[in-house]
């Protein structure tokens, strides 16, 4: 009898443990885990290609609205580009006028483009990633500028 009581006291401590640690450490864990979202709307520039929603090319994108994106996750979106110079071409991809300033410390925009050259006319499929960094602060909306030059 005296070790089913002990048991029962044992299972008695742990469980009001649990419930102190509860109290204690629940504050400070819930704020840690509490996610912050932060939207965006950002221009595409485009030389000597065209960036297009669909692979027939008819209809253009001259922004992207990436939505509501967490820290620490990335974004995908895909889209096509023709090379609509007159030679072949390889690309290469910038992004400019960070608002604010300081986004581009937490938020990459990244490419699965390979720099393979392609042909006058041709199109390509291209997926473009939004990483937020976990530790982004203080930044609730940002825009920035893309450009994507076609270099023949």
């Amino acid at each position: 009898m005296e070790r089913k009581e002990g048991i029962v006291a044992g299972a008695a401590a742990a469980l009001a443990l649990y419930t102190l640690a509860l109290i204690v450490l629940g504050p400070i864990v819930s704020s840690a885990l509490t996610n912050r979202t932060i939207s965006n709307t950002g221009s595409v520039k485009t030389i000597g290609v065209g960036i297009y929603q669909e692979q027939a090319c008819t209809t253009s994108v001259s922004s992207i609205n990436w939505g509501i994106v967490s820290p620490g996750s990335n974004v995908d979106k895909t889209v096509w580009i023709r090379n609509e110079s007159n030679v072949p071409a390889t690309l290469s991809k910038t992004t400019s006028n960070w608002n604010p300033t300081n986004a581009s410390n937490y938020i990459t925009l990244s490419w699965n483009y390979g720099g393979q050259t392609f042909s006058a006319n041709e199109v390509i499929q291209v997926k473009l990633t939004l990483s937020v960094s976990s530790t982004i602060a203080g930044i609730t909306n940002f825009s920035f500028d893309i450009t994507i030059i076609a270099n023949g």
